[in-house]
């Protein structure tokens, strides 16, 4: 037996992926007509997919959602050009982010310049660079697409089958479940978006909870790749079907919010908020998380495979939570302010390019009372000493008929 039959022999262990007592032929046998059985070389077709789900979106920003963004008014911020330095070129290329006091003094020495002056060129520098109003307009347009038909399509293939409406039939018959080919097309057209999602988050719009977005798309795609391999189909659709319901309403109340359309984002946000806040804390833990936790103790013992899959339902219940909270800070400030400030999952760099500039506002409009305060100080100055030489004669005028 060589390296190559050990190492696939010890990622494919059956005591791993499978419940006790349950082997890959028994998974086999669940084949019926218009059905396949679960096989994990099946999912390698998601890669190549990936990489096309990345050139589809390239093409379809440039063509579709570009246009688009034109004919519903979407406009970009004009931003200040830099004089080039290249001593700050240089920093601001090494050090993104704010410089320290060290960092000013060096800076001073060399440049010539003064702290507040290399503070005011690397916050310009950086606005230069912060994506505008289309670039995020465009990403949230591709996401809203594919959303909403990867919802629609799921949503038709699921409605009709017994698990939709009963969990517990989840796992009735396992492991002998054949997969339906429109679910088996659902979990690849899934797994591929994820992946085309983790390899472009580099390159996408930073956001405010970056984090929490890579440890939820690492997290999906390893339950959607063990839940085929396992074969919690059933399961699996569901997962992928209580959030698709969502997203597409929040990218859409993005669109808008990123066109000016304040009337309709705050609709749209309104409607996402009740969804999100019954599919992902109602529906997910009290169903979906329930029957993977409890109903299937009814068809077999724990095993390794049971808590990798489980703590990969709380993962995402965890971040369900964190996203809650979010969105019910949005919530208390459209109740009480009228409207939706801020989108609170929003980008990390619109909210900081917003205050940067509020501040280079306010320097320039300081600079002006400044200027102002120095210019009437100064009338002042002038028309005190001007009285002062005024009445010093008047006093002298009339203390000259006494001496005569």
């Amino acid at each position: 037996m060589d390296n190559s039959e050990l190492v696939n022999q010890w990622i494919w262990r059956q005591d791993f992926w499978l419940p006790p007592g349950v082997t890959w032929k028994d998974l086999a046998e669940g084949t019926v007509d218009g059905g396949r059985h679960p096989v994990p070389r099946d999912l390698l077709i998601s890669l190549p997919l990936a990489l096309g789900f990345i050139a589809l979106r390239f093409v379809f920003e440039r063509v579709v959602a570009l246009p688009l963004s034109r004919r519903l008014g979407v406009q970009d911020r004009v931003r200040v050009r830099v004089t080039p330095v290249l001593k700050l070129e240089a920093f601001y290329l090494q050090k993104k982010q704010q410089p320290s006091q060290s960092d000013l003094l060096v800076l001073e020495k060399h440049c010539g310049l003064s702290q507040r002056q290399i503070q005011t060129w690397l916050r310009q520098r950086r606005n230069q660079d912060r994506p505008g109003n289309t670039r995020k307009f465009c990403e949230a347009s591709w996401r809203f697409v594919f959303y909403l038909m990867a919802f629609s399509a799921g949503l038709v293939s699921l409605i009709n089958t017994p698990w939709f409406w009963d969990h517990r039939e989840c796992w009735r018959g396992y492991p002998r479940q054949a997969v339906a080919e429109a679910q088996y097309w659902y979990y690849i057209v899934e797994l591929s978006f994820y992946l085309s999602l983790l390899l472009c988050v580099s390159v996408d719009v930073k956001r405010k909870d970056f984090q929490e977005q890579i440890i939820h798309h690492i997290a999906t795609i390893f339950l959607i790749a063990f839940s085929y391999c396992a074969n919690y189909a059933r399961v699996g659709t569901l997962v992928m079907l209580v959030h698709d319901s969502s997203d597409f309403l929040l990218e859409s109340a993005k669109m808008f919010n990123y066109a000016g359309w304040r009337k309709t984002c705050d609709a749209l946000f309104v409607f996402f908020a009740a969804v999100f806040l019954v599919t992902r804390l109602v529906v997910f833990p009290c169903r979906i998380v329930y029957t993977a936790v409890v109903d299937s103790l009814d068809v077999f013992p724990p095993y390794s495979g049971y808590y990798f899959l489980n703590g990969l339902l709380l993962v995402l219940q965890a971040l369900h939570i964190f996203w809650a909270w979010l969105i019910l800070r949005m919530v208390h400030k459209f109740v009480f302010l009228g409207k939706v400030e801020r989108d609170e999952r929003s980008d990390e760099e619109s909210e900081a390019d917003e205050e940067e500039e509020e501040d280079g506002e306010e320097d320039h409009s300081w600079e002006q009372k400044k200027g102002a305060l120095n210019s009437k100080l100064a009338s002042l100055a002038s028309n005190c000493v001007l009285n002062n030489l005024t009445n010093q004669r008047r006093k002298i005028n009339s203390r000259m008929p006494k001496a005569r």
